[in-house]
This record gives structure tokens, C-alpha cells and sequence, in this order.
């Protein structure tokens, strides 16, 4: 069987009984094919032969690929002389590992599967009220923030935290989320270790989350972040792990002007204090793709 695949998959010149292979087939054909496969299912292909190999290098496969406005989002992220003589099929692959930019406090990466673009905005790229007073935040170096750090509030009366980004995002529909974690958390003896010493004041009234774009769409949306009752089981499901607050979607029709979205996260009632919240990061998604992101939080 291994002798007969090998001959199916290389071309032999029609020496093996005058049967063509795989290996026959043109280079010109198999990328019209590639045309219309993901680049998962291209890079997987492309170990048969020398013939699906060079096709699967092919800039006319890679092109389709990518976002139209794959050199704004270039232009965004690097300058030109870094990627002027890379072809398609390498500016995919810059573009699907996460890029940062502005002084890496966000990031934009396309899907592997799909091509489409992804951000996310790290707690550093808000403006959060009281960062700067050590008596009510703090930031917390942690492996499990993909900016390797966040925001972490110990106790306030007046939380808010705002953000804005301009950004050539491609024609999608897009989900905007917060990222958070209810208490404090860290390593000891190798395992995960939560403490809720300092939450308190998240489950007596709710966190208004909104946002709004520059061609007017808006969005909002309120949920108290911890739990009046405790499960005697599982304990407070809200504490202790990721959680990803969904505030609302967007439409871009077209990348062109860039598009200016302004979005909150709030809880401004001066009556009670607040504190033991991680504010990680928020993410901008294309919203079919939601379901499919690898993360250890959940989307409410």
C-alpha cells in the first residue's frame, strides 16, 4: 500500500502502467484548487509533491487569503522596508501570530483558518481611573494575560475604565468583550492559587459596559460581576477564573476611512467600595469566530 500511495502522489511520467499520479497534475491547476481551501488544509496539502508544494507558495493562492487591506494593517505594525520583499504566503504567516503595536499595548492577528482580523487592547492601553494610586491599583505580572500583565484593583468607590482605538478594520461583523477575573491569583508549589481577600462590592449593583463608533452604532449592556449566592459544590462560579463580558456588535462595510471606537467599562456609585477585580484586556473579534477562541474564560 505505501508503494502504491507513493506512486499516486509523485509523478512518475506515466511509467507506472501509464496511469498519471497526483504528481501529474499542473501547478497552475492545483492552485486554482488551493483557491478554495483554508490555509490549514493548503500547508497540509502541500507535502504530496513538488507540484502541490509549489503551488502552495503561490502569491495568487495567498492573496485571496489575506484581509484587502492587508498593507494598512502592515503599515500599522511595521515599516515597509520589513515586509517589501515578502511574499503572500509569508505575510500570512507574520500576520497570524499576534503583532504588536503601539508600544505593545495591542495587538491584531488574523485567524488561521478563516483570514480575518482579530485585536485585542491590553489594561495598559486604557485609561483606568486611580491607576497611578498604589492604594487602590495595582499591576500584576502573570503568564496568563497574553500582555504578560494586568491591572488589578485592591479597593475604590469610583471605577471606570475608558478606551479608544482607531483602527482599518476589513468589512465583518465584530464583537467587542471585556476580559476580567474576580480576585487575585498567582502560583504556589506549582499549582494555581486564587485569594478574594480584597472583592467585594461587584454583586450589590451592576457594571455598565458600552461602547460607541465613529459612523454611530452604539451598545451597551449591565451585569453584576460576582454572585449573591454561593453553590456548595462548585462555589462562586464567578470568582476565581477569566471571564469575557460580551458588550455588543458592530458593523464595518467598508476599512476605508478608519473606524474610531470608544468603549467603557463602569461602576461609578459613590454608596459602596469595590475591589478585587483583574481587568486584563479587551478583545475585538469577528463575531462568528467567538465560539471557536481558544481561551480559559467563558463569554457571558
Amino acid at each position: 500500500m505505501g508503494a502504491s500511495l507513493s506512486n499516486l502522489t509523485e509523478s512518475n511520467g506515466y511509467s507506472n502502467g501509464g496511469r498519471p499520479g497526483l504528481g501529474d497534475i499542473p501547478e497552475s491547476c492545483v492552485a486554482c484548487v488551493f483557491l478554495y481551501l483554508t490555509p490549514p488544509e493548503i500547508c497540509n496539502l502541500a507535502r504530496l509533491n513538488r507540484a502541490f508544494r509549489g503551488a502552495a507558495s503561490s502569491d495568487s493562492v495567498w492573496e485571496g487569503k489575506l484581509p484587502r487591506n492587508y498593507r494598512d494593517l502592515l503599515d500599522l505594525v511595521m515599516p515597509e522596508e520589513r515586509y517589501r520583499n515578502l511574499s503572500k504566503k509569508d505575510i500570512f504567516a507574520l500576520l497570524s501570530r499576534p503583532v504588536p503595536f503601539d508600544d505593545g499595548n495591542k495587538e491584531l492577528w488574523l485567524d488561521r483558518v478563516t483570514g480575518r482580523v482579530c485585536m485585542s487592547i491590553s489594561a495598559k492601553g486604557m485609561a483606568i481611573t486611580g491607576i497611578d494610586d498604589r492604594r487602590y491599583w495595582n499591576w500584576l505580572p502573570t503568564e496568563e494575560s497574553r500582555f504578560n500583565v494586568v491591572a488589578y484593583l485592591q479597593q475604590i468607590w469610583w471605577f471606570e475604565v475608558d478606551g479608544v482605538v482607531k483602527f482599518p478594520f476589513p468589512a465583518d461583523i465584530y464583537t467587542l468583550s471585556f476580559r476580567t477575573h474576580l480576585g487575585r491569583f498567582s502560583k504556589r508549589l506549582g499549582r494555581r492559587v486564587c485569594y478574594f481577600e480584597h472583592t467585594h462590592g461587584w454583586g450589590i449593583k451592576p457594571v455598565r459596559f458600552e461602547f460607541s463608533t465613529s459612523d454611530g452604532q452604539q451598545a451597551s449592556t449591565e451585569c453584576c460581576l460576582d454572585d449573591g449566592q454561593e453553590d456548595e459544590i462548585n462555589g462562586n462560579h464567578k470568582r476565581g477564573c477569566w471571564i469575557d463580558y460580551k458588550v455588543g456588535e458592530f458593523i464595518v462595510t467598508d476599512s476605508d476611512p478608519d473606524m474610531e471606537l470608544r468603549f467603557s467599562m463602569k461602576q461609578i456609585d459613590c454608596t459602596h467600595s469595590k475591589g478585587g477585580l483583574c481587568v486584563d484586556s479587551v478583545f475585538i473579534i469577528p463575531s462568528d469566530l467567538k465560539d471557536r477562541r481558544r481561551r480559559k474564560g467563558v463569554l457571558k
